[in-house]
């Protein structure tokens, strides 16, 4: 299997970023929610902030107690849509259990939602008139584009847990003409797998992905992270047991992450251009 590194494609845009930044007349700025003590969490808002002021991009972060209630995150929400001065806003997912999920991210608005989970967002995607999109589901995109393998009439398999995750990419892929099929991990059929071309992944489960599910020479795009008892970080694919197949592979950490992080402060960025057209559909580009 050969390595599909998001590192390298992360930095191209990074760099296209950076330029973006120095046309406007003010840096543009991200709000960031972190609620509790999750180390995954905290690490990923970390890189995000490392990486915006490596862009000039300005962030807000609010790290706050895992106990705050929701009546006071929805005011620090709405203060952060009422400022002109923030132009994307980030809830940093999961949160802590107890909270409202969904309720704060419909409080955002739209317009500043950078990871595009927003109801009206989806609704956007799903009528082909996405201004900008989930930086997720772009990565992968860019990530199986790089490989050269033709999306149109590709066979693919989305496996995953959530289906509000998982419907969104299948559009996606859908749209560049894959056929999509969705597995979870109840329903998952290896020998059914092993006829996929290209294979997404995020089920939360170490190793869940062998070599007896894979096509030789398909694209896998790992998306899962999980946590060794050593604290290493692995995904859902068995690395060594697919590695002897030809085709490609995302590492992790290195693959789905950096391109995450790329393309969602390249949102912020296109949120605070004062020619970004708000009503009207943007198609995002899935080349490198």
């Amino acid at each position: 299997m050969k390595r599909l590194s998001g590192k390298i494609l992360s930095q191209k845009i990074n760099d296209e970023t950076k330029v973006l930044v120095q046309k406007l007349a003010k840096p543009p700025c991200l709000a960031v929610l972190l609620v509790g003590t999750d180390p995954a969490s905290h690490l990923y808002v970390s890189l995000k902030e490392k990486m915006a002021h490596e862009l000039g991009i300005k962030t807000v972060i609010r790290r706050v107690p895992a106990q705050t209630p929701d009546t006071l995150l929805l005011e620090l929400i709405d203060e952060w849509n009422r400022n002109s001065d923030i132009h994307g806003i980030l809830i940093q997912v999961p949160l802590p259990p107890g909270h409202d999920t969904d309720a704060l991210i419909q409080a955002m608005s739209p317009e500043k939602d950078v990871d595009t989970f927003h109801p009206t967002n989806i609704k956007r995607l799903l009528a082909g008139e996405a201004q900008i999109l989930s930086p997720v589901h772009e990565g992968i995109m860019r990530l199986i584009a790089s490989t050269g393998i033709a999306i149109n009439h590709a066979r693919t398999a989305v496996i995953m847990n959530s289906e509000t995750f998982a419907k969104p990419l299948g559009y996606v892929l859908s749209r560049a003409g894959a056929v999509v099929e969705y597995m979870s991990p109840d329903t998952f059929d290896a020998e059914h797998c092993r006829t996929c071309d290209i294979i997404v992944i995020a089920v939360g489960q170490k190793k869940f992905l062998k070599k007896n599910a894979v096509k030789n020479g398909a694209v896998i795009i790992d998306v899962g992270t999980n946590r060794e008892s050593d604290g290493r970080v692995v995904g859902d694919v068995d690395f060594l047991d697919v590695s002897e197949l030809d085709g490609w592979l995302t590492p992790v950490p290195g693959g789905v992450g950096p391109m995450t992080i790329a393309i969602l402060l390249k949102n912020v960025v296109t949120l605070a251009t004062p020619s970004f057209p708000r009503q009207e559909p943007l198609q995002s580009s899935f080349g490198g």
